[in-house]
């Protein structure tokens, strides 16, 4: 099969050339039988085609001009050479209730470097540099504990937690990446998979993509369906993606973007798409908010998204966050224009600029550094330490030349840094408040605020019931050492106040310089 591949695959270059009096090897779908007529099922042929261009090591094209409809059939094109899909259409139709794997992405940015699963490291310690181990080539390690639970979340979508995870880059001696180090210590490894970098760069680009949306019941049972990433430096660039079609009711997505267990991948010049809110029944027993996301990032190092935008209104709250994480490291948004930034179950080392965030703005929990720079935030706090994970973040947090308009200008109070944590929940790690807050340069637009309103405020009440030293915590909170302001403008007038709970923050030290 193998070789018949290649044979077809040359075969058919060698005609395309001809008739085109080109020298440049590619193949197109239509040689593989796709009509692009926009109501021919073209998945079978989409994905023969890159079968062969994968065997024969040549770059695939998509039909000038052409629509490629693409059903609810449990299938996935493996795209391992660079891609250009140009001007083309594709039509997700998601609306079928018999779709027959929502978790079937329709292309699979992969690797031909197999990933190696023995479990060879007996124990890893928090930042250590080197490993006992080599490998054939650099690579992404992914180790687990489940023996260890994190992130033992608390709220309405409360659960028992995730096992301990980890990513690290690691070179051809075992030399960890300091850039993104090992955040926890390892007595016991459950699992270890590491993945192979690829030294070359593939590029995907182009392509106009429209989801139909799935009208299954409000539940959460997410939605693949889209381009799935584990490919190491890989570029996808100048993608498009609509969603139609959705109804009072669905089922939420995962992302259309889904990038996993790899490193050096950038998302660029690129429009995506916020998806409908729904609601359903979370662990509690009561009503919540389901996520739905265009773009995730799990389990990845070094992911950039540069020239980025959403076509839907980044303002608009019937319209879900577009971006969520897990387990990332070293993430950079780059003049993009997002409703959200999200770090769910934590990010080590993360990097905002040149960007605009809609009515959700930052949530955040990890650790290392965090940057936002030359930045505007429309969303209800500056910055959102989520609650359901204790509101930590270990390290210190940066803001520089940034505009803070409280929920985009509605009737809103003016809090730079929300979050709340009692003391009292195991999250399954210590939580932490930044040790240390840097703020240059920012402008906090409060001109539309309740009528007490005494000012903009640091730190919200993370805390009610901590106020006199008869307060116990069962889990203690590390609080912020110090906050470092130096010209920060207030257009309402109001002074600048730490939080209405004097007591709880009452150890903070506040530097400022040029306030008014």
């Amino acid at each position: 099969m193998k070789a018949l591949l290649i044979f077809v695959a040359i075969f058919l270059v060698s005609s395309l050339s001809c008739q085109c009096g080109s020298s440049e090897q590619v193949i197109l779908y239509s040689q593989f039988g796709a009509a692009g007529d926009g109501m021919t099922d073209d998945f079978d042929a989409i994905i023969r085609a890159h079968e062969a261009a994968n065997e024969a090591g040549i770059k695939v094209r998509a039909d000038a001009g052409a629509t490629y409809y693409i059903a609810s059939a449990n299938k996935t094109a493996m795209v391992q050479t660079d891609t250009d899909w140009g001007d083309a259409k594709f039509i997700i139709d998601d609306s079928n209730v018999a779709v027959e794997d929502r978790h079937a992405n329709i292309f699979h940015v992969s690797s031909k470097l197999p990933a190696i699963r023995e479990i060879t490291l007996k124990s890893v310690r928090k930042n250590q540099e080197k490993l006992d181990l080599t490998f054939p080539h650099e690579s992404l390690v992914r180790i687990t504990d489940n023996t260890t639970r994190r992130y033992i979340r608390y709220g309405p979508n409360q659960n028992r937690g995730s096992a301990q995870t980890d990513v690290f880059v690691a070179d051809k001696n075992g030399n960890v990446d300091m850039r993104a180090p090992i955040i926890w210590d390892y007595d016991t490894i459950t699992a270890m998979i590491v993945y192979p970098v690829d030294a070359e760069t593939l590029t995907v680009k182009g392509g106009h993509f429209t989801t139909i949306a799935n009208q299954a019941e409000s539940r959460y049972t997410y939605y693949g369906r889209g381009i799935y990433i584990t490919r190491s430096n890989s570029v996808i660039d100048g993608v498009v993606h609509a969603v139609e079609g959705e109804l009072e009711h669905g089922a939420p997505y995962s992302g259309f973007i889904n990038i996993a267990n790899c490193t050096n991948v950038t998302i660029q010049n690129s429009m995506l798409s916020g998806r409908r809110t729904y609601v359903t029944i979370g662990a509690a027993g009561v009503p919540v908010s389901m996520g739905s996301y265009d773009v995730s990032v799990n389990g990845a190092t070094n992911v950039t998204f540069r020239n980025c935008k959403q076509l839907n209104d980044i303002h608009d709250t019937k319209f879900w966050g577009i971006f969520g994480s897990n387990h990332s490291k070293n993430m950079t948004l780059d003049n993009v224009e997002f409703s959200r930034f999200d770090a769910h179950m934590g990010v080590t080392n993360a990097t905002i600029k040149n960007s605009v965030l809609g009515h959700m703005g930052i949530h955040l929990i990890g650790s290392g550094l965090f940057v936002v720079e030359n930045t505007k935030v429309c969303g209800s706090a500056f910055i959102n330490l989520r609650t359901d994970y204790g509101s930590t973040w270990e390290g210190e947090i940066v803001i520089r030349n940034c505009e803070f308009i409280p929920r985009n200008g509605a009737r809103s109070d003016a809090v730079l840094f929300n979050g709340r944590n009692t003391g009292q929940h195991d999250f399954g790690y210590r939580c932490f408040m930044p040790e240390k807050i840097t703020i240059e340069n920012l402008v906090i637009r409060d001109l539309n605020t309740p009528d007490n309103y005494q000012g903009p405020k640091i730190f919200a009440n993370f805390n009610p019931d901590f106020i006199n030293d008869e307060y116990v915590e069962q889990y203690p909170y590390a609080l912020t050492k110090e906050v470092a302001i130096n010209n920060m403008s207030i257009e309402s007038g109001k002074p600048l106040q730490v939080s209405n709970n004097q007591f709880m923050f009452r150890n903070v030290k506040i530097i400022t310089s040029d306030a008014n």
